[in-house]
């Protein structure tokens, strides 16, 4: 019976050790969250060799959380996440209403090109009669997210200044949660007209599941600009501390992410150039108050 008895406390013992060391090793973890938006699964194949490099750099555990555009809030919020990686239009909402902080800005890549600014796409299929952006009106039109900036809020700009509201005078004024479905979406014939970030169409077609010459793009700007586009350009995705992350931490991962080279792992794996200081995003704020996007409005 004594035996019995020392054995059932060893083990409860034992059980406590574990659980109290597991939730150390959590707290201690370095949270990333990325928004998703092409899924989970991609965001994953995407920035995993960013979160590996960290963790070797740091010589802490990074963990890379893909988030849905619907959690990215309630995720700052909680403090759940220490860093976020979303869109410019994220993050200076989060910034505004959470003390986000910008560390670093992403350098996007296209034939080893270093891209540090992005824009939006509107598109319909070849053949729709939808020519221009007047066509729009009374149309189908979806967008990635509403809170999508390169997929959604850029074009919105772009129609309001052109005095269409796709509020008001489009058939439908859609969501549909990824860029890709949005692309199936036009594609099919489900909706007329759709939009997505620069880079959306060209990488679908490097990977063998669209064609773009298959599209219309709706107002193209002809430029040096190496993707097909049709608003005005805006600062790339910022690296984000969250209020509760040290500068400590903050000026590490910085630090690390840009002596991040652009055959590196990490960079090829996300097909970006690498990272370079933050950028001014006052041009996103102009943007969301024009559109009255939310805590944005005058």
């Amino acid at each position: 019976m004594i035996n019995v008895l020392f054995k059932t406390t060893l083990f409860c013992f034992f059980t406590l050790l574990f659980l109290t060391s597991s939730v150390r090793y959590s707290s201690a973890e370095i949270k990333v969250g990325v928004l998703a938006k092409r899924g989970p699964s991609r965001a994953m194949a995407q920035w995993a060799q960013t979160g590996n490099y960290l963790t070797d750099v740091l010589g802490e555990q990074v963990v890379i959380i893909p988030i849905k555009f619907t959690l990215i809030e309630s995720m700052v919020k909680t403090g759940r996440i220490d860093f976020l990686f979303a869109n410019s239009a994220f993050f200076v909402e989060m910034e505004k209403k959470y003390q986000a902080r910008a560390i670093t800005t992403v350098i996007n890549s296209l034939d080893n090109k270093p891209l540090d600014k992005f824009g939006g796409v509107i598109f319909t299929r070849k053949g729709s009669g939808i020519k221009k952006l007047e066509d729009i009106r009374g149309k189908r039109f979806m967008t990635v997210k509403f809170s999508s900036f390169g997929g959604g809020q850029m074009a919105w700009r772009l129609l309001l200044k052109n005095n269409i509201d796709p509020q008001k005078e489009t058939a439908a004024f859609l969501e549909a949660g990824t860029h890709d479905l949005v692309v199936r979406a036009v594609e099919s014939g489900r909706v007329d007209v759709g939009t997505v970030r620069t880079d959306t169409l060209e990488r679908m077609q490097s990977e063998g599941k669209i064609q773009i010459n298959e599209f219309h793009i709706i107002h193209p700007i002809a430029d040096d600009f190496p993707f097909v586009r049709s608003t005005r350009l805006y600062p790339e995705w910022p690296m984000a501390a969250m209020a509760h992350t040290t500068t400590e931490l903050s000026d590490r991962v910085a630090a690390a992410l840009q002596k991040i080279q652009p055959d590196s792992p990490a960079a090829r794996a996300a097909s970006i150039m690498g990272w370079t200081a933050p950028s001014d995003y006052s041009s996103v704020r102009d943007c969301l108050e024009t559109i009255k996007y939310s805590i944005f409005v005058p």
